[in-house]
């Protein structure tokens, strides 16, 4: 019986800890322009922050996908690192002398 309690007062912090961690994660979608499998490279890379667990781009719909923990990263910070190497997104704009240097297929129509 004592064997029995001991398992369960052990198992608890793990079972919270498991459940906490199961718990902190949002997914959001926003757009983020480009044109290319060379814009999706570089747009997953710059979004995978830490806090991020997955960060994946269509092409066609212009589209991103996003599950992060919002206790560790902010969707606007995802959005500002994004627009950072060149790549406007709904709420944030790239600098215009990044978004110059972009190779020029990766060049999309702005806004």
């Amino acid at each position: 019986m004592k064997k029995i309690f001991s398992f369960i007062a052990l198992s608890m912090p793990l079972l919270a800890a498991t459940g906490a961690f199961a718990q902190a994660k949002q997914t959001d979608n926003f757009k983020v322009y480009g044109n290319c499998e060379m814009c999706k490279e570089r747009i997953e890379q710059a979004a995978t922050l830490p806090g991020v667990r997955t960060a994946v781009w269509d092409v066609k719909t212009k589209q991103i996908k996003v599950t992060y923990d919002p206790a560790k990263v902010k969707n606007e910070t995802i959005q500002q690192k994004i627009a950072a190497i060149g790549h406007d997104t709904e709420k944030q704009k790239a600098p215009d002398a990044v978004y110059n240097k972009l190779p020029e297929c990766c060049l999309y129509e702005r806004k």
